[in-house]
């Protein structure tokens, strides 16, 4: 994948909200997305795509993965912006509630499964 919209004025300020992950993002990291855990494929944390950071990306599926707080609550519309930025640029934007993370991750599992599965296909259709 090229790396067109990735950027770098952002790396600083993604290095910091790594090490300050909300409770959600830690569970998924660790569980689900790092070391290549789900399907084998590698997923980033906190990463500069264009003006935005995101939570996680699988660059070869063009996925994002969302974990939105309480705080989101109140920004539906700014939200609903930056998917279409981002769905624009190429990404698949999936949005997961952190209270989803935490109380029912074998469901969380299923559905970036299913998302993960719907990409294979689509890919092999192009």
């Amino acid at each position: 994948m090229s790396e067109a919209h990735y950027n770098k004025k952002f790396k600083h300020f993604a290095r910091k909200l790594r090490n300050n992950s909300t409770d959600g993002e830690i569970i998924l990291w660790k569980e689900v997305l790092r070391a290549r855990q789900i399907y084998g494929y590698q997923f980033n944390r906190q990463f500069a795509i264009d003006n935005y950071i995101v939570d996680f990306i699988c660059r070869k599926l063009r996925l994002i993965i969302e974990v939105d707080g309480y705080s989101h609550q109140f920004k539906t519309e700014k939200d609903k912006l930056r998917d279409r930025t981002l769905n624009t640029l190429g990404y698949h934007v999936l949005r997961i509630d952190e209270y989803e993370v935490k109380k029912n991750l074998n469901n969380v599992i299923r559905v970036i499964a299913t998302t993960i599965e719907e990409l294979e296909e689509k890919n092999k259709e192009q």
